[in-house]
Protein backbone atom coordinates (compact mmCIF):
# COMPACT_ATOMS: atom_id res chain seq x y z
CA UNK A 1 0.00 0.00 0.00
CA UNK A 2 1.40 3.19 -0.81
CA UNK A 3 1.96 5.77 1.85
CA UNK A 4 -0.66 8.16 2.74
CA UNK A 5 0.03 11.92 1.38
CA UNK A 6 1.16 14.55 3.87
CA UNK A 7 -0.28 17.89 3.36
CA UNK A 8 2.50 20.87 3.73
CA UNK A 9 2.19 24.96 3.92
CA UNK A 10 2.07 26.48 0.38
CA UNK A 11 4.68 28.63 0.75
CA UNK A 12 6.75 25.73 1.78
CA UNK A 13 6.84 24.21 -1.16
CA UNK A 14 7.75 27.10 -2.80
CA UNK A 15 4.06 28.87 -4.02
CA UNK A 16 3.72 32.77 -4.01
CA UNK A 17 0.66 32.93 -0.72
CA UNK A 18 2.75 34.03 2.13
CA UNK A 19 1.21 37.18 3.47
CA UNK A 20 3.84 39.71 1.90
CA UNK A 21 3.61 37.84 -1.60
CA UNK A 22 6.40 35.82 -1.36
CA UNK A 23 7.35 32.00 -1.34
CA UNK A 24 9.45 30.43 1.38
CA UNK A 25 10.82 27.08 -0.08
CA UNK A 26 11.87 24.61 2.44
CA UNK A 27 13.97 21.77 0.26
CA UNK A 28 13.14 18.95 2.54
CA UNK A 29 9.35 20.08 1.14
CA UNK A 30 9.68 21.16 -2.05
CA UNK A 31 11.49 17.23 -2.16
CA UNK A 32 8.06 15.84 -0.68
CA UNK A 33 6.13 17.28 -4.12
CA UNK A 34 8.68 16.25 -6.11
CA UNK A 35 8.22 13.05 -5.05
CA UNK A 36 4.71 13.20 -5.02
CA UNK A 37 4.24 12.73 -1.11
CA UNK A 38 2.96 15.59 -0.49
CA UNK A 39 -0.07 18.05 -1.04
CA UNK A 40 0.43 21.77 -0.76
CA UNK A 41 -2.30 23.84 0.74
CA UNK A 42 -2.69 27.57 1.94
CA UNK A 43 -5.24 28.13 4.06
CA UNK A 44 -5.52 31.94 4.28
CA UNK A 45 -6.28 31.56 0.19
CA UNK A 46 -8.66 29.04 0.64
CA UNK A 47 -10.03 31.23 3.56
CA UNK A 48 -10.89 34.13 0.88
CA UNK A 49 -7.68 36.53 1.94
CA UNK A 50 -6.03 37.60 -0.86
CA UNK A 51 -1.92 37.60 -1.88
CA UNK A 52 -0.51 39.78 -0.23
CA UNK A 53 -2.47 40.97 2.74
CA UNK A 54 -2.00 42.69 6.27
CA UNK A 55 -0.15 40.29 8.26
CA UNK A 56 -2.23 38.81 10.42
CA UNK A 57 -2.17 37.16 14.33
CA UNK A 58 -3.97 35.48 16.65
CA UNK A 59 -5.48 37.70 19.41
CA UNK A 60 -7.57 35.68 22.09
CA UNK A 61 -9.86 33.54 20.18
CA UNK A 62 -9.88 35.79 16.86
CA UNK A 63 -7.32 36.56 14.30
CA UNK A 64 -6.91 39.94 13.72
CA UNK A 65 -4.97 41.79 10.62
CA UNK A 66 -2.53 44.41 11.30
CA UNK A 67 -4.96 47.18 11.03
CA UNK A 68 -7.26 45.54 13.47
CA UNK A 69 -9.33 44.01 10.94
CA UNK A 70 -11.16 40.84 11.95
CA UNK A 71 -10.27 38.01 10.10
CA UNK A 72 -11.38 35.06 11.92
CA UNK A 73 -13.60 33.81 9.65
CA UNK A 74 -11.84 33.48 6.71
CA UNK A 75 -9.06 31.95 8.75
CA UNK A 76 -11.94 29.67 10.37
CA UNK A 77 -12.85 28.51 6.33
CA UNK A 78 -9.68 27.82 4.88
CA UNK A 79 -8.55 25.72 7.96
CA UNK A 80 -11.56 23.74 7.27
CA UNK A 81 -11.03 23.45 4.11
CA UNK A 82 -7.41 22.05 4.38
CA UNK A 83 -8.87 19.43 6.55
CA UNK A 84 -11.11 18.53 4.20
CA UNK A 85 -9.19 17.89 1.18
CA UNK A 86 -6.44 16.26 3.93
CA UNK A 87 -8.94 13.72 4.75
CA UNK A 88 -10.32 13.07 1.48
CA UNK A 89 -6.46 12.61 0.60
CA UNK A 90 -5.51 9.98 3.44
CA UNK A 91 -2.82 12.60 5.31
CA UNK A 92 -1.95 11.73 8.37
CA UNK A 93 0.23 14.06 8.79
CA UNK A 94 1.11 17.42 7.94
CA UNK A 95 4.50 20.23 7.59
CA UNK A 96 3.32 23.22 8.14
CA UNK A 97 5.16 27.00 8.52
CA UNK A 98 6.35 27.83 12.13
CA UNK A 99 4.41 30.39 14.13
CA UNK A 100 2.08 31.22 11.19
CA UNK A 101 -1.78 32.10 12.35
CA UNK A 102 -2.85 29.36 10.33
CA UNK A 103 -0.32 26.92 10.21
CA UNK A 104 2.07 27.35 13.53
CA UNK A 105 2.08 24.50 15.46
CA UNK A 106 2.95 24.98 19.62
CA UNK A 107 4.51 28.51 18.78
CA UNK A 108 2.58 31.44 17.40
CA UNK A 109 2.69 35.43 17.87
CA UNK A 110 0.72 37.12 20.71
CA UNK A 111 -1.75 39.33 18.45
CA UNK A 112 0.74 42.66 19.62
CA UNK A 113 2.65 42.46 16.01
CA UNK A 114 5.65 43.17 18.22
CA UNK A 115 7.21 39.47 16.91
CA UNK A 116 6.36 38.42 20.68
CA UNK A 117 5.90 34.13 20.53
CA UNK A 118 3.40 32.47 22.72
CA UNK A 119 2.42 29.12 23.03
CA UNK A 120 -0.11 28.19 21.05
CA UNK A 121 -1.29 26.60 17.62
CA UNK A 122 -2.65 28.49 14.46
CA UNK A 123 -6.33 27.80 13.65
CA UNK A 124 -5.27 25.39 10.41
CA UNK A 125 -2.77 23.36 12.78
CA UNK A 126 -4.84 23.26 15.65
CA UNK A 127 -7.94 21.68 13.49
CA UNK A 128 -5.67 18.76 12.28
CA UNK A 129 -4.54 17.94 15.59
CA UNK A 130 -8.31 17.65 16.93
CA UNK A 131 -9.05 15.36 13.94
CA UNK A 132 -5.69 13.06 14.78
CA UNK A 133 -3.26 14.53 12.48
CA UNK A 134 0.41 14.87 13.29
CA UNK A 135 1.30 18.44 12.87
CA UNK A 136 5.28 19.17 12.34
CA UNK A 137 6.93 22.81 11.13
CA UNK A 138 9.92 23.23 8.90
CA UNK A 139 11.98 23.86 12.18
CA UNK A 140 11.47 20.37 13.70
CA UNK A 141 12.81 18.81 10.26
CA UNK A 142 15.32 21.15 10.39
CA UNK A 143 16.31 20.14 13.90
Amino acid sequence: MKDAPIIVSACLAGIYCRYNGEAEPFEPVVDLIRQGRAIPFCPEAFGGLPTPRRPCEILGDKVVDADGVDRTAEFRRGAEEGLRLAKLAGCREAVLKARSPSCGSGVIYDGSFTSTRVPGDGFFARLLKENGIAVRTEEDLAE
